[in-house]
């Protein structure tokens, strides 16, 4: 019980940052996991790298469509916890494992069985590259429940107020990718070399450790799950409310990973080195980007359930707090990305090629991520309100602007590949500043104040 967070009395500082800490450092956590692969994949060189690159549009896509169940879960156990709806928070935790484990597992027998053609889409040439990224989708498959229950169970406990378990659990999966990886890829005492098929069999592993550690802690656990609720028949009206709120923002994450598939193409007209600088950049951008979403999970969760509790007040003096915190993030992170593109990116590849077209993918979007930061916390805030379709117009909208866009400065005018990195970086800041001018007038609006009178 200590390790839960209420965040719906005391100090809102405090118990936001105890709340959001957690949740950053597990997205650091998250994003090492990336990070690890890429250093030990990127000695094989930038074929290797473009491979997984290609393979990990496919783990991503999957996020997106987790996100039915674990948005879905974590909005409607804070809203519930807020209102004291014990049942409730019981009965959307087995109702949203049994979607989850469904739902995983018709997406591993898809992405199994068309992984050759779904990696062929991306117009790369080199045959090599098209092979090992069908055999890191192969392997990924087989692990691919693990990569469908580890959000979900990780969403559960944050909406119940636990960021500190999902933590502590990722470090541990963290550490043991760590060890594999290199043991793996690189073949070291009694492993074989196995290259990007280790990288797979690295991070599998490390997502079934997770999951038994989450379902361990999650079972314990008698706010969440007992006896009598794990032998409840499968709720369709709990299943709908899940569904309810978590489509909107699982369409707009997979349309998000749909859209950046479509540029990965065009990225990929430029040749195997672009592939790979686009995905190693994308890693390192993900300082922000992560940073802010953990940020904005614990705001959602604040959000929640305060607004199941009915308390309109602290939902303003949390969003108010939370802003200033995040406009400080944004800026640090520009002016990291913007000054230290070059020996950031040296860490990942040393390709003169692929360093020169990195330090310039990085100058670019630096100039977005504050912006970005925006955009990802507000998304949060309006989440916990269960306003999921709000933010994925924002995103639909401007994200899918960035084809035609792309297109045009990348094959009509002199900017070539830096046209792509220039309409990523500008559509950002254009989604940062609309959904801020939105949220702050919907706060301010006789509809949000009537919303209440409608809640849990």
């Amino acid at each position: 019980m200590k390790k839960r967070v209420n965040l719906t009395r005391g100090d809102i500082r405090t118990a936001l940052i105890s709340m959001a800490l957690p949740i950053m450092a597990t997205s650091f956590v998250q994003m090492a996991y990336n990070l690890t692969d890429m250093i030990w994949i990127g000695i094989n060189g930038s074929k290797s790298t473009a491979a997984v690159g290609t393979a990990g549009f496919y783990t991503w896509l999957a996020m997106g469509i987790i996100a039915l169940t674990k948005s879905g879960c974590e909005i409607n156990v804070s809203q519930s916890y807020g209102a004291k709806d014990y049942k409730g928070v019981k009965s959307y935790v087995q109702t949203g494992f049994k979607l989850n484990i469904l739902i995983g597992a018709i997406y591993a027998f898809i992405v199994f069985f068309a992984r050759d053609f779904l990696v062929s889409i991306f117009n790369i040439e080199d045959k090599d590259v098209l092979m090992m990224a069908s055999d890191y989708l192969k392997i990924i498959c087989f692990f691919m429940p693990f990569y469908f229950l580890n959000p979900l169970l990780t969403g559960i406990l944050n909406g119940y107020g636990d960021s500190k378990t999902p933590f502590k659990i990722n470090v541990v999966g963290l550490f043991v990718n760590m060890i594999l990886d290199p043991a793996l890829i690189l073949g070291i005492g009694i492993f074989p070399k196995m290259g990007v098929k280790g990288a797979a069999l690295a991070t599998g592993i490390a997502q079934l450790i997770v999951c038994v550690l989450f379902i361990y802690n999650i079972v314990k656990n008698e706010d969440l799950i007992d006896n009598e609720s794990m032998k409840e028949k499968f709720n369709k009206n709990y299943a709908r409310n899940i569904l309810k709120i978590g489509i909107p923002i699982s369409l707009n994450m997979s349309m998000f990973c749909g859209f950046s598939m479509v540029i990965a193409s065009i990225i990929g007209s430029f040749g195997a080195v672009a592939i790979a600088v686009q995905k190693v950049g994308s890693q390192i951008e993900s300082i922000s980007w992560m940073t802010s979403t953990g940020f904005a999970t614990a705001l959602g969760a604040f959000v929640g359930q305060n607004y199941g509790a009915k308390q309109l007040d602290r939902i303003k003096d949390g969003y108010k707090t939370a802003i200033k915190i995040v406009f400080a993030v944004g800026i640090i992170a520009s002016l990291i990305l913007i000054l230290g593109a070059k020996p950031i990116f040296y860490i990942f590849l040393r390709e003169e090629e692929a360093l020169n077209i990195g330090i310039r993918y990085l100058q670019i979007l630096g100039l977005s991520q504050f912006f970005m930061c925006v955009e990802i916390t507000l998304s949060g805030a309006f989440n916990g309100l269960g306003k999921t379709k709000i933010p994925a117009y924002v995103s639909i909208i401007f994200t899918g602007a960035r084809i035609p866009i792309a297109i045009i400065l990348s094959k009509y005018t002199s900017l070539g590949l830096d046209g792509v990195w220039w309409t990523i970086s500008m559509t950002s800041v254009l989604k940062g500043i609309i959904i801020y001018i939105w949220f702050n007038k919907y706060i301010r609006s006789k509809k949000f104040k009537e919303s209440f009178d409608l809640a849990l």
